[in-house]
């Protein structure tokens, strides 16, 4: 159900009120030279932004500093043409008035009020539901880890922002599928068999008998996997030959830690519709279809008996190896047959989420991919792909770092973090600007105080939910819009928070658009402030029972868009606290 953006509807009122006006104005000869005759012939264009000091109006236009160039006119004088002629009955607005060297502002009626009201109790949960996306498929691919160890912090960042932008692009009107890139194929793989065949060895042999690969995994991870498989199997699988353990143990590994993974996302409260095996990409012949296709192109060269990308064609600084010499492909490889999958599967858009760490990988991916000869040769359109870099987090307690674990010693995983603190309070905090690093405190995070600003949101939907709870006892339930007297809302704390309320469509819509879930964060915390102040400046409670009701009703409608905020962050609304 999309709702009706009370917001987009007053800047388009304001927009058809100015240039109405300023046709009767040129109609009436108050512009009258030749040249302003001329330019009255192109309807009036400027911006219709809302003022940060509520002083300046509810609303602020710059039609008439637009048009001074074009009307050779002072635009002042061009505004006051247009108040002259401004007709506002039966709009939202109740006065307007001239600013600065030109700035129109108005300041909002009544019923505009009353009409933010009524869009929130007739969507309900589907509250700040937009459709700018209008049905069209877009994927999100984020934290896509390797199998080969437990969840990262980095990981639970992702995790969180790659999510959270999933459900605002389907809270803007789009299709969406969260896709989670199972990295089970390469070298890295390779290195996880061979790290744990080594452990499996050691405790066959004894760990000074076996060498440890230099590049190996030296992880815990790496000996319980190892220890397990010789519980089960004692020593017998020494026998085997290396490249045999190898695959047993990789056939054994991956998919343990793989259910690990999942389990430990579920807890996060991520599930994904799809994760992506990159073997399939390989066992298919999808990546050697798509060298194919490359090759046909004219993209591909032979050099040192390695395949080799002509990239340096395509924009990038250098040429990349598409298969070594040895017959093997190249990640490089991998990662244009994956985005060619996606494409290749119809999505209008597809989303993924890197690590800061990957910043020069995904720049050098995103030229070679978006090189009008590449998109040629693979008949796909690789502008709606788009990358979103993330930047990194560093975990503290009590203003120090830390990296591991108190429970295990370990590095602290995702696993071992949600064993400290709450999910919702780690979904909150990692869903921070994508482009910002961000310090995650523990200890502010488990506060039940204001400065916790997850705290501070839930405190508010509780806070509503027991005011409601109290008055039911005295009587006095919460009544339909139709039932009260909404133009009773009129002080500053209570127009302020209608305001807020009004915005979530708007919100939604930018944060799609910038690919910016933090956006409901913050609006979310601005609009618990606003209740909190509100509930502190306007007594409810034995207040004349009028005043009583249109004031229960205005805070059952916060609790409404609290929720829908809460839900949209994937947080929990508790209803005590």
């Amino acid at each position: 159900m999309k709702t009706i953006n009370l917001i987009e509807n007053a800047k388009k009122q304001i927009d058809e009120l100015i240039n109405t006006a300023f046709s009767k104005a040129c109609v009436a000869n108050s512009l009258t030279n030749t040249e302003q005759q001329e330019g009255s012939k192109v309807p009036l264009k400027g911006s219709v932004e809302i003022p940060r000091e509520t002083g300046h109006g509810d609303y602020a236009a710059t039609h008439a500093m637009a048009a001074a160039k074009a009307l050779k006119m002072p635009p002042r004088k061009i505004a006051e043409a247009i108040l002259e002629h401004l007709e506002l009955d039966g709009s939202y607005f109740n006065s307007v008035s001239i600013a600065g060297p030109g700035f129109i502002n108005f300041a909002l009626a009544e019923n505009w009020f009353v009409d933010v009201l009524c869009a929130v109790e007739d969507a309900g949960k589907d509250y700040g539901a937009v459709d700018v996306g209008k049905g069209q498929r877009v994927m999100v691919e984020f934290v896509s880890a390797n199998p080969t160890g437990p969840m990262t912090i980095g990981n639970a960042r992702g995790g969180a922002l790659g999510d959270i932008l999933a459900s605002v692009f389907e809270k803007a009107g789009y299709d969406v599928w969260r896709e989670f890139l199972l990295n089970d194929a390469g070298n890295q793989v390779d290195i996880f068999g061979k790290s744990i065949n080594a452990r499996y060895m050691q405790l066959c042999l004894g760990e000074n008998n076996v060498e440890f690969p230099e590049d190996g995994y030296h992880g815990d991870d790496i000996k319980e996997l190892a220890q397990m498989l010789f519980d089960t199997e004692g020593n017998k699988l020494q026998d085997l030959s290396e490249d045999e353990r190898i695959e047993k143990f990789i056939a054994f590994g991956v998919p343990h830690n793989t259910a690990m993974m999942k389990e430990h996302l579920e807890r996060y409260r991520i599930q994904f519709d799809e994760w992506f095996s990159e073997k399939s990409l390989h066992s298919s012949g999808y990546i050697e279809e798509t060298i194919d296709l490359l090759d046909k192109g004219g993209l591909l060269y032979e050099k040192d008996g390695a395949l080799w990308l002509r990239n340096t064609d395509l924009g990038g600084d250098k040429d990349e190896v598409i298969r070594r010499a040895n017959g093997f492909t190249t990640y490089y490889a991998m990662d244009i047959a994956y985005h060619r999958n996606k494409l290749d599967r119809g999505f209008d858009k597809a989303v993924e989420i890197w690590g800061g760490d990957h910043h020069g990988h995904a720049k050098r991916l995103m030229t070679t991919l978006s090189a009008p000869k590449l998109m040629d040769a693979l008949g796909v359109d690789c502008t709606k792909l788009h990358f979103l870099i993330m930047q990194m987090v560093r975990i503290l307690r009590d203003g120090e770092t830390i990296k591991v674990s108190k429970r295990t010693g370990k590095a602290l995983t995702l696993n071992d973090l949600l064993d400290e603190i709450s999910v919702d309070a780690c979904r909150f905090f990692f869903n921070a600007r994508p482009d910002s690093h961000i310090e995650f405190d523990i200890g502010l995070a488990v506060r039940q105080d204001s400065e916790n600003p997850v705290y501070y949101i839930q405190y508010a939907h509780a806070r509503i939910c027991s005011m409601i709870a109290m008055l039911a006892e005295d009587g006095h339930k919460v009544p339909k819009l139709c039932e009260v007297n909404a133009m009773l809302l009129k002080s500053e704390a209570e127009l302020a928070l209608i305001k807020q309320i009004a915005a979530l469509p708007e919100e939604v819509t930018h944060a799609a658009r910038d690919y910016d879930p933090s956006k409901i964060n913050r609006y979310v915390v601005e609009l618990a402030a606003r209740f909190h102040k509100f509930y502190n400046a306007c007594r409810i409670r034995g207040e004349e029972n009028e005043l009583l009701q249109a004031r229960l009703k205005l805070a059952d409608i916060t609790r409404i868009v609290l929720q829908n905020c809460l839900d949209l962050l994937g947080i929990t609304a508790p209803e005590k606290m």
